[in-house]
């Protein structure tokens, strides 16, 4: 099964487990509160998300005066994946990693870490940035927005009825169906939250290798990245909710490969990638050059030569 086909099929589980948890708490009038509920409730996230993502993790703009030449990095990225140019914006954490997030792809950003910009060359940052850039495209910001937001409502409804599906006469399972509701659901929806976003950052890894023309890129910058999770980020630990935005997961102590995980493992990600890599011409893709071969470094003011070993953004 394809990542699109999984990810549809989740997504309906999820959708069917968030009419369910209205119906055994009331019968057909809670699937039908459930329902609007849910309605307002991704609406909501939907059209805010974006903002409340950036601001919890107090992540500030990069205009091109700033950093012109990761602002022409990304500029070129966008083009080669027929996007418009997202927003640029820098979180100070020294723990290196990204994250996309909004509503459209004419309503996106790019969120990028000092540690990453500290740590990375530039064949890697595109990486990542490519990456994010797939996200974007495939609308997966839309997708986890969404799911996040179905699997909140389902745990707020256990919560609701925990305190009144006991007295709801509309109960068609009585107790039993109101315990369900409470334990299981909010775990379920959670574990298919998870899968699917395991699912898109595969999907992501595929499209961005393909968008920066270089798999080894994202494959070393993943694994730079994964070296990186023993430092810190404090905005993340203290909002764990918006962890799968992230390319890797930037919580402490987590474990990848499981069913509570939000990503897959880096390793199982950098062999996928290195495969990809034995295919395809390095720096090259259907449709142009890698864009630090070219027009993005020029425009930039840096010369068409080699990587620097750490990161050229200071």
């Amino acid at each position: 099964m394809s990542g699109y086909a999984r990810t549809a099929v989740l997504m309906a589980g999820l959708v069917a487990l968030f009419a369910g948890v209205g119906f055994l708490l009331g019968g057909r009038q809670g699937m039908l509160i459930a329902f609007l509920f849910g309605v307002g409730m991704n609406a909501f996230t939907w059209w805010n998300s974006d903002r409340m993502v950036l601001r919890m993790h107090r992540a500030e703009p990069i205009g091109p005066a700033e950093n012109p030449r990761l602002h022409a990095l990304v500029a070129g990225l966008a083009a080669r994946a027929g996007l418009p140019m997202p927003a640029l914006y820098l979180i100070h954490e020294d723990q290196p990693n990204a994250f996309a997030t909004g509503r459209s792809p004419d309503h996106s950003a790019v969120a990028v870490t000092t540690g990453l910009l500290a740590m990375m060359p530039e064949e890697e940052v595109a990486g990542v940035v490519a990456h994010e850039l797939a996200h974007i495209r495939n609308r997966d910001t839309l997708i986890m927005t969404m799911t996040a937001g179905l699997a909140g409502a389902i745990g707020m409804l256990a919560q609701f009825g925990g305190l009144f599906g006991n007295r709801d006469r509309n109960n068609p399972l009585g107790g039993i169906g109101a315990l369900l509701a409470i334990i299981v659901a909010p775990l379920a929806a959670m574990l298919v939250q998870m899968a699917i976003s395991r699912s898109r950052e595969y999907e992501a890894d595929r499209l961005g290798a393909e968008i920066a023309g270089h798999p080894r890129g994202l494959a070393n910058a993943l694994q730079r990245l994964e070296a990186g999770r023993g430092l810190p980020n404090l905005a993340a630990e203290a909002n764990p909710a918006a962890a799968h935005l992230f390319i890797v997961n930037p919580l402490s102590g987590a474990r990848m490969d499981n069913l509570f995980s939000t990503h897959p493992s880096t390793e199982n990600r950098v062999r996928a990638l290195m495969e990809l890599a034995g295919g395809m011409p390095v720096g090259r893709m259907p449709g142009g050059r890698g864009p630090w071969n070219g027009a993005a470094g020029r425009s930039a003011g840096q010369p068409g030569r080699g990587f620097t070993r750490r990161g050229p953004w200071a």
